[in-house]
């Protein structure tokens, strides 16, 4: 059972991001502000979710939240920055996204920094334990999810609509026969030979 809140304020934020291990595209974050009351039967991480049923959630999530907000951080900017401070910078961006500032921030994983002078804390598996951590893992997901089958049609070949960018087999392998392109994050390693492919 998830719980509603960690602080005691009742404007506490729930943080969360998506597409950190991914080959390509944006890190997506979210950030949630969820009434005392909310309640939704199959709300967890979601990543024990099917993309159905986060897909259900989604505008739940948004017509009963307090307040949301989403932030892209795309991929050049990854590369430019590093993937954990692109996530804690898309964490950043998603709370200056919310219409109304929070009182106490909860953040999925173990790293984070200041965000102005709200006090934070990082919570390991977060999106398993808290409503607002949850419900924020749904919101980047799908939205990343929404933008990977965007550009999927633009590069069918790679299959993104499937592997979302995440090194599969299927994605290693189209890269081995076509090639990086606009969208693959440079800094990282596309292929397990990456010294012989030209960039």
């Amino acid at each position: 059972m998830l719980k509603s809140n960690y602080s005691g304020f009742s404007l506490e934020a729930g943080t969360d991001e998506a597409g950190r291990g991914c080959l390509c595209g944006p890190v997506v974050a979210a950030a949630v502000i969820l009434p005392k009351d909310f309640t939704h039967p199959f709300l967890n991480d979601s990543k024990q979710l099917s993309e159905k049923r986060r897909e259900e959630l989604r505008p739940f999530i948004e017509e009963n939240a307090i307040a949301f907000g989403v932030s892209f951080v795309w991929q050049e900017e990854v590369d430019q920055i590093n993937v954990l401070q692109a996530s804690i910078t898309g964490m950043h961006r998603a709370i200056d996204a919310l219409k109304i500032t929070p009182e106490f921030i909860i953040v999925d994983g173990n790293k984070f920094r200041d965000y102005k002078e709200i006090r934070h804390e990082t919570i390991v598996k977060g999106d398993a334990k808290y409503l607002s951590i949850a419900a924020a893992s749904v919101l980047a997901k799908t939205y990343r999810d929404e933008y990977m089958a965007k550009i999927h049609q633009e590069f069918p070949m790679y299959n993104w609509k499937k592997n979302k960018g995440y090194p599969t087999k299927e994605h290693r392998n189209a890269i081995r026969e076509f090639g990086p392109n606009i969208h693959h994050r440079k800094t990282f390693r596309l292929l397990p030979e990456q010294l012989k492919l030209k960039v």
